[in-house]
């Protein structure tokens, strides 16, 4: 998807999440988490609920962990995928401070969207030992 000068960084940034998401977590999800938090946390962006929503769904996938658990620990085909997601769920959750001052924003969607990812952060279980 090509920026227009019209498009807001913000927005350009919510649909590479969608599209990571409708895939799962790709080798690119966790270089551009900091990005993605550092755009929530800045003044100004106008989709900083949907940022928080695709960062909570981000720290929640378990996808390659799922798929990788019953092929057995010798399927070189999910060697990579899963550290992947380690990774993706260590970058979402080093943005912790990020979250947690959105979490007291006036706005209530941006507010409301922060405690659902801080929730997600204290209640998600550790990747299975693969």
């Amino acid at each position: 998807m090509a920026p227009t000068t019209t498009e807001p960084i913000a927005e350009i940034a919510a649909e590479y999440l969608r599209a990571e998401e409708e895939i799962g977590v790709g080798e690119a999800t966790a270089p551009t988490v900091p990005f993605f938090l550092e755009l929530a946390g800045a003044p100004h962006v106008p989709c900083k609920a949907e940022l928080l929503d695709l960062l909570e769904s981000i720290c929640q996938t378990e996808q390659w962990h799922s798929d990788a658990a019953p092929s057995g620990p010798r399927n070189k085909s999910f060697q990579e995928q899963p550290a992947w997601e380690v990774a993706a769920r260590a970058a979402v959750l080093a943005g912790r401070p990020i979250i947690e001052g959105l979490a007291s924003s006036v706005r209530p969607e941006e507010a409301g969207a922060a405690r659902k990812v801080l929730q997600a952060m204290d209640e998600v279980a550790p990747f299975p030992e693969l």
